[in-house]
Parts: C-alpha cells; sequence; structure tokens
C-alpha cells in the first residue's frame, strides 16, 4: 500500500470514527442534572457486593478486565525500561559518591521512610473500604522507599531496596491479578467474575475478589516503580562511558 493511499485510508477512518463519536455523545445525560444512569448502576452494583469503596468496585469488580489491562500496560512498560536501559558493553559502573545532607533533612527521612511505608501499606489495605486502592498505595509505598534517597544518598537505598525480589514481586503481582480471574471460571462463571464470599459490608474481609485485586496491585505497582526508577537511577548515579584504552590519563 502507497503512502498515499494510507493517507486517505486514515482519514476515511477517523471521518467515521468522528461521526460515530458524535452521535454517541449525544446520548449522553446533560451536565448539571440529577441523571447520572452509569453512577447510579454503579453504586448499587457496590453496595450489592458489600464493597464500600465504589471506586474499588468499578475498578476491580464491575470492569476488573480492564483494569487487568491497564496493570499489564504497566508491566510491559518496566520490562521494556529494563530492556532498553541493560548495561551495553561501552558502558562500565562506578561507586556512586557519597551525597551531602543536612542534618535535619537526614532525621526527617528517618521518621518519614517508615510513616510512609506505612500509610501505603494502609492504602493498600483499606482500598475496597475507603478512598485509595492498590494504585495509589503502590506508589506510596515506591515514594517512601525513595525518600532514603532523598535523606540520604543512592548507597543507603540500595542497602535497603531489595531489587531481585522487587522484580519477582513485580511478576508476581501482575500474575496473581490474572490468575485470582480463573476462580470466577472454576467457579462456573465468567472470568474475573466475583465468586467469593463477599463478607461483612464495611469490613476488611468485605467485598469479596476485590481486596485480594486490589493487594495485587498493590504489590506490582509498588515493585514495578521501584523497579522502574532503578533503571533510571542506575544510568544516572552508577553507569559510566567506557573509557578509550588509547586515550592517556596524562596533559
Amino acid at each position: 500500500m502507497s503512502r498515499s493511499a494510507r493517507i486517505r485510508l486514515f482519514w476515511a477512518a477517523a471521518v467515521v470514527f468522528a461521526v460515530v463519536y458524535g452521535f454517541a455523545c449525544t446520548g449522553l445525560p446533560h451536565f448539571g442534572t440529577a441523571v447520572h444512569p452509569y453512577a447510579t448502576r454503579a453504586v448499587a452494583a457496590s453496595l450489592r457486593q458489600r464493597t464500600a469503596n465504589v471506586v474499588s468496585s468499578v475498578n476491580f469488580d464491575q470492569r476488573a478486565l480492564d483494569t487487568l489491562g491497564e496493570e499489564s500496560i504497566l508491566f510491559a512498560s518496566v520490562l521494556g525500561t529494563i530492556v532498553l536501559l541493560r548495561h551495553a558493553r561501552d558502558e562500565r559502573v562506578g561507586r556512586p559518591r557519597a551525597g551531602r545532607v543536612l542534618p535535619s533533612t537526614r532525621l526527617l527521612g528517618l521518621v518519614m521512610v517508615p510513616l510512609t511505608l506505612l500509610t501505603g501499606v494502609y492504602i493498600v489495605a483499606h482500598g475496597q473500604l475507603s478512598p485509595g486502592g492498590g494504585f495509589q498505595g503502590g506508589v506510596i509505598l515506591a515514594t517512601g522507599l525513595h525518600m532514603a534517597y532523598v535523606a540520604a544518598d543512592y548507597r543507603v537505598l540500595k542497602r535497603i531496596r531489595p531489587l531481585a525480589v522487587l522484580d519477582a514481586s513485580d511478576a508476581f503481582g501482575a500474575g496473581a491479578f490474572a490468575a485470582l480471574g480463573l476462580a470466577g471460571l472454576i467457579a462456573g462463571g465468567a472470568y474475573l467474575q466475583n465468586v467469593l464470599p463477599l463478607g461483612t459490608f464495611g469490613q476488611l474481609s468485605s467485598g469479596g475478589l476485590v481486596p485480594l485485586l486490589n493487594a495485587a496491585v498493590g504489590v506490582e505497582v509498588g515493585s514495578g516503580v521501584i523497579v522502574l526508577l532503578a533503571s533510571f537511577l542506575d544510568q544516572a548515579v552508577e553507569v559510566r562511558p567506557a573509557q578509550n584504552p588509547g586515550s592517556g590519563g596524562g596533559t
């Protein structure tokens, strides 16, 4: 297919999409009205499934298949970054230099690292009950660990960052989400259907499959963001171009 034919095909498809999209928008409820069909159905389904946080009910129950796709995108992004930023043969790894940090900053980091990690765990664990969830809590967990880099230096971060374990955790979280969807098939339902006991409304064990999927996302997002940042930080702090053997060190 020639270039001009591809351009004509693109514009033909774009016009069709624009017409269909515009026609679909005419069926949406008007802004500022009391009629919200999707919200009404989502809230009702969330209460029926005993999930206090409607957003988590939408993400991990009503449209869990979409969330599986979003999680897979993050996993693929981390994997692609690791492949692209792997050490080349013309690069060498140097020892990171010690950073100079004010004592007050070091003290603040010492206090904030455990508090931030605890906050992240809380938000992931209570994702089906209150605002938050695996995506938000996972990012907070990754941020809490990297506060050691801000409050100290890169050497401290490397000592408390088990990168090999986090690599495996990233894959485990993504695989666990996909594997949990098989529960619906085993029970004779649909993939990712919420078939587990729903528990008592407002309790940590409520929501059936929602808290398990939420925890899997928290593990995958937290581990994935740390591994992602590790690839970039290694390039910025440790990796240096290899010296040309023919170049001398003299002046």
